[in-house]
């Protein structure tokens, strides 16, 4: 087997299902040799999963996906990639952003329980999910409660009975300001899974332009939401633009189906230099 690369990962930090230090030995035994932690609005994981990589000889770069809106799109992914954990305005963001998490997790359990009552079953207990995050609380950690009380099978079932019709708007960074944010703490900022922002040539077409000029740097061609067409097709759009590819299969632990580490659907291995093509951006830039 191979040696694999990651640069898309979640822990327990945001929406995962393992702590950094598990995540690091899930990626250690698929022989990823070298990762990026992009927890949700969320960068607590990091410096555990270094030390952790460090240990079982992985380069952990550091990673954040920020959620972000701009026009018309409610819900671009943004990541960062090698910036200082340690930044104080990146910190004093997402310490805001998570306290706003905290209080709309609450609120959408609280309309949970409703309907539960409603049907005459036992409510969820909030601190569980808290206990079941272990940090930022995503709404699969309360899909996860909602498995362990016998109320869905899956997490999709949990989503379609009852985190969906009981959502609650999340909060979104404009995507201008998340961009410079991740500039400011030494980063380079890389647009998520765009095929998951749209299918249309003509509306990404424009969208790159428009992130672009904005400074985005670099686009996560190899994800699990693209064929072989579409990856194809940005890996076109990013010579034109003069941005660099990426890659990650965005494992969370807990997908139906299954993510695997290292790889994505459409090609199996991610492409090793999209590693060493962002440590020789990181390089250029003088920063980690």
């Amino acid at each position: 087997m191979t040696e694999q690369i990651d640069l898309h990962t979640h822990s327990a930090c945001s929406d995962g299902a393992f702590t950094p230090q598990q995540l690091i030995e899930k990626a250690a035994q698929n022989r990823v040799v070298a990762m990026a932690l992009c927890d949700h609005d969320n960068i607590d994981g990091v410096e555990p999963a270094r030390q952790a990589g460090h240990q079982r000889g992985i380069d952990v770069i550091s990673g954040v996906e920020l959620s972000c809106v701009w026009k018309a799109f409610k819900d671009i992914h943004l990541l960062g990639y090698g910036f200082d954990p340690r930044h104080p305005r990146l910190n004093e963001e997402l310490r805001a952003f998570q306290q706003f998490r905290r209080q709309r997790n609450a609120l959408i359990v609280e309309k949970i329980n409703e309907r539960l009552q409603q049907r005459g079953l036992q409510s969820i207990c909030y601190e569980k999910v808290a206990e079941r995050a272990g940090g930022t609380i995503g709404r699969p950690h309360i899909a996860m409660e909602l498995m362990a009380a016998g109320y869905a099978k899956t997490v999709e079932e949990a989503f379609i009975k009852y985190l969906t019709p009981c959502n609650i708007a999340k909060k979104f960074f404009p995507v201008d300001e998340a961009m410079a944010l991740i500039h400011d703490a030494g980063g380079v900022a890389v647009l998520a899974h765009p095929p998951y922002i749209s299918r249309d040539p003509d509306v990404m077409t424009t969208l790159l332009d428009d992130l672009t000029a904005l400074g985005l740097q670099g686009v996560e061609v190899y994800n699990n939401g693209a064929n072989c067409d579409e990856i194809e097709w940005y890996l076109t759009q990013i010579r034109l633009r003069g941005l660099f590819a990426t890659g990650g299969s965005d494992f969370h632990g807990i997908e139906d189906g299954g993510a695997e580490l290292g790889k994505i659907r459409a090609i199996g291995s991610i492409p090793y230099n999209c590693y060493t093509t962002l440590r020789e951006v990181l390089a250029s830039r003088g920063e980690q």
